[in-house]
C-alpha cells in the first residue's frame, strides 16, 4: 500500500514535470498542461492510475487553500463593500445561465427536474480555473477580474441551496428523517462558531504557536486549522471552500496574514496542480467515445449559451469591451461543484447515472476548453481590439510646453508637480482603464500609442520644451526615444531609466538627462539610515552626496566600456575599492572632528 502511495506520487509529478512546462512553451497555460497530464496517466490514457475519485476528493483541498488565501486579502470591511457585487452580479449570472440551460432542456423534451438540477449545475464555474487564470495573468484588480471573483464567491454561496433541493426533486428525499430547519440551524451555528473563533481564539492561538520560533509548526497550525474548517463544513453540509474563506476573511487584518501566505502558497499550487490532473483523470472518454455527436453537441451549446449571456452581462456590469469576451471566456466552463450537484442527483435518482456521467463529461470538457479560449482570445482577439484602439488615438487639440509619455506613478509624481506649478501637460499613456481613471480624478490624459511619431507631433511635439519619457517597458522606451529623435531633434529629452543597462542604452542614443527610478529615494532613505544609527545631519548629508558624485562618475567613467564584458567587470570592482577608501578616509576625518554638525 505505502509502495504504491509513493508510486502513485511520483506519477502525479512526474506528469506534472513533463507536461507542465511544454504546455507553457506552446503557450497553453499550466491549467491545461495539468489536465493533460491527468488524461494521459488516467484510465483512458496509459492507465496507469486508477482510483480517481479518492484522488478528485483529496485534491478539493487545493480550492479550499486557494480560498483560503483569497480571504487572507480580503479585510471585512473591503467584503462588505463587495456585498452589491457578489450577490447583485452573481444573482445575476446563476440565474439566468440556470434559467437559459433549462429552457434549452425543456425545448429538447428533458424532464423539468432533470432541467432544473442540470441548468443549476451547469450555471456554476470553476474557481480553481478561473481564480488560477487571474493569478497567473495578475489580473485580479481589474474589472473583469473583480467581477469574476464576486460571481465565483457568489457561485460557492449557491452551491450549498442547490445541493440542498437535489434530495427534495427525488425519491431519496423521503430517506432523509433530519428537518430542513435542523439542518439549517446547524449550519447557522457552525458559522457562528467560526466568527467567533477567528475573532477571539485563532489570533491568540497563533500567537502562541509563534512564540516558540518553530515554522515548521506555524505552518502545521496553519494546515490543520484550514483542514479542520472544511472538514466541519462539510460535516454540516456547507461548502468547505466556503467556510475557509470565511476564515481567511477573519484573519486578513492580523498580524500573522503574511506568514500565513508565504506558508500555504506552495502547498495550494501543488494541490491545485492535483485537482487539475485529477479533472482530467476524470473524463469519462467511453461515453465521448459511444456518444461523440450528442457529447460535442452539448458541450458546443452549453459553452455557446453561458458565453453569450456572460458577455451580455459583462456589457451591463460596464466591463470595458476588450475585457469583456475574456471575462465570458473565464466564468464559461463547468466547476467543481457540478461534480457534486450532478453526483446528488444521481444519489437521489432525480436521473440516472448514465445521464449523471454524461453531464460530468460536458463539465470535465468543458474545463478543457478554458485553457483554449484564452489561448484563443490571446492569439485572435485581443490584438483586434489592440489594433482598433491604435487606430482610434484621440485627437489633441491643444500644446503645452511639456509632454509626458506614460502616466503611471513616476509619470503622475512628475504630471502633479507641474500641474501645481501652472504649466501646461500633454499626457500620453496607452492603458484605457488608467485613462478612465485619471480624467475621473481630474487629469488630462490622452489616448495612444507615444511611440508613433504622428502622434507625438498631434501632440504638439513641435512646439513643446520637453518630452518626458516615463514609459514602463524599457523597450517601448528606448522605441519612443529613437522616434522623437528622428522626427523632432531640436525637442529635449528627459528620461527615466530602469536599471543602469537601460541608463546607458538611453546614452547611446544621446540623451543627456537621465534619472534612475530608484537611486534617488534609495539615497535619500539611506541617510535617514544613517542617522537613525548615530550619524549626525550633516554627516548623512555628506556621505550621501559623496556616494552619489562617486556612483554617477563610475557610471560615465564605465560607460565606454560596458559592452566589453571583461573591461567592465573590472573598472566596476576598480570602483567599488576606491569607494571603500573614499568612505575609511571619510571615517578617519569624521573622527578628528569635535561635534556633530546640523
Amino acid at each position: 500500500m505505502e509502495n504504491k502511495l509513493l508510486l502513485n506520487a511520483l506519477l502525479y509529478l512526474a506528469a506534472a514535470v513533463v507536461a507542465v512546462p511544454v504546455a507553457k512553451r506552446l503557450g497553453l497555460g499550466a491549467v491545461l498542461g495539468y489536465l493533460i497530464a491527468g488524461i494521459a496517466i488516467g484510465p483512458w490514457g496509459l492507465g496507469l492510475i486508477s482510483e480517481v475519485e479518492s484522488i478528485l476528493h483529496f485534491s478539493e483541498f487545493g480550492v479550499v487553500l486557494l480560498l483560503f488565501l483569497i480571504g487572507l486579502e480580503l479585510e471585512p470591511t473591503r467584503l462588505w463593500a463587495l456585498r452589491r457585487s457578489i450577490f447583485g452580479w452573481g444573482g445575476a449570472q446563476v440565474g439566468l445561465v440556470s434559467a437559459a440551460l433549462a429552457a434549452a432542456a425543456l425545448v429538447f423534451g428533458v424532464p423539468w427536474k432533470v432541467a432544473l438540477i442540470a441548468g443549476l449545475g451547469l450555471s456554476l464555474s470553476s474557481t480553481a480555473i478561473a481564480l488560477a487564470t487571474l493569478e497567473e495573468r495578475h489580473l485580479m484588480a481589474t474589472p473583469a477580474g473583480a467581477a469574476g471573483f464576486s460571481i465565483l464567491l457568489f457561485q460557492d454561496i449557491a452551491a450549498i441551496p442547490m445541493i440542498a433541493i437535489v434530495p427534495m426533486l427525488g425519491v431519496a428525499a423521503a430517506d432523509d428523517g433530519e428537518p430542513a430547519w435542523m439542518a439549517a440551524g446547524k449550519a447557522l451555528l457552525v458559522i457562528a462558531v467560526l466568527v467567533l473563533a477567528g475573532r477571539f481564539l485563532m489570533r491568540p492561538l497563533f500567537r502562541l504557536i509563534a512564540r516558540t520560533g518553530m515554522r515548521e509548526i506555524f505552518t502545521a497550525l496553519a494546515l490543520a486549522m484550514v483542514i479542520g474548517i472544511g472538514l466541519l463544513m462539510q460535516m454540516v453540509g456547507l461548502s468547505m471552500a466556503l467556510g475557509t474563506f470565511l476564515a481567511g476573511v477573519l484573519l486578513a487584518d492580523s498580524e500573522y496574514r503574511h506568514a500565513l501566505e508565504t506558508d500555504l502558497e506552495p502547498f495550494k499550487g501543488l494541490l491545485l496542480g492535483l485537482f487539475f490532473i485529477a479533472v482530467g483523470m476524470s473524463i469519462d472518454f467511453g461515453v465521448l467515445l459511444h456518444q461523440p455527436l450528442l457529447v460535442a453537441g452539448l458541450v458546443a451549446a452549453f459553452l455557446v449559451i453561458k458565453i453569450g449571456i456572460l458577455a451580455f452581462l459583462g456589457r451591463r456590469f460596464g466591463i470595458a469591451g476588450d475585457q469583456r469576451l475574456f471575462f465570458a471566456f473565464l466564468l464559461s466552463q463547468g466547476g467543481e461543484f457540478a461534480f457534486v450537484v450532478f453526483g446528488a442527483a444521481a444519489t437521489a435518482r432525480v436521473f440516472s447515472a448514465d445521464t449523471a456521467s454524461l453531464l460530468m463529461v460536458v463539465v470535465a470538457l468543458s474545463m478543457v476548453s478554458t485553457p483554449l479560449l484564452m489561448l484563443a482570445y490571446d492569439k485572435l482577439i485581443a490584438p483586434r481590439f489592440r489594433a482598433a484602439r491604435k487606430r482610434a488615438a484621440d485627437r489633441i487639440e491643444e500644446e503645452n510646453p511639456v509632454i509626458i509619455a506614460g502616466f503611471g506613478r513616476f509619470g503622475q509624481i512628475i504630471g502633479r508637480l507641474l500641474h501645481a506649478n501652472r504649466i501646461g501637460v500633454t499626457v500620453l499613456d496607452h492603458d484605457p482603464d488608467q485613462i478612465d481613471l485619471l480624467r475621473r480624478f481630474g487629469f488630462k490624459v490622452f489616448y495612444g500609442d507615444a511611440t508613433r511619431a504622428d502622434l507625438l507631433a498631434t501632440a504638439g511635439a513641435k512646439q513643446a520644451r520637453a518630452l518626458v519619457v516615463a514609459i514602463d517597458s524599457i523597450e517601448d522606451s528606448l522605441k519612443l526615444v529613437d522616434a522623437a529623435k528622428e522626427a523632432f531633434p531640436g525637442l529635449k529629452i528627459l528620461a527615466r531609466a530602469r536599471n543602469v543597462t537601460h541608463y546607458y542604452d538611453l546614452m547611446d542614443r544621446g540623451v543627456t538627462v537621465i534619472e534612475r527610478e530608484t537611486f534617488e529615494s534609495a539615497l535619500r532613505l539611506g541617510r535617514q539610515a544613517l542617522q537613525e544609527v548615530g550619524y549626525g545631519a550633516y554627516q548623512a548629508r555628506e556621505a550621501a552626496m559623496k556616494f552619489r558624485d562617486h556612483n554617477i562618475k563610475t557610471l560615465e567613467a564605465v560607460y565606454p566600456y560596458y559592452r566589453d564584458q571583461q573591461q567592465f567587470v573590472s573598472l566596476s570592482v576598480q570602483a567599488r575599492e576606491e569607494l571603500e577608501a573614499m568612505f575609511a578616509r571619510d571615517v578617519e576625518a569624521l573622527q578628528s572632528e569635535q561635534g556633530e554638525g546640523w
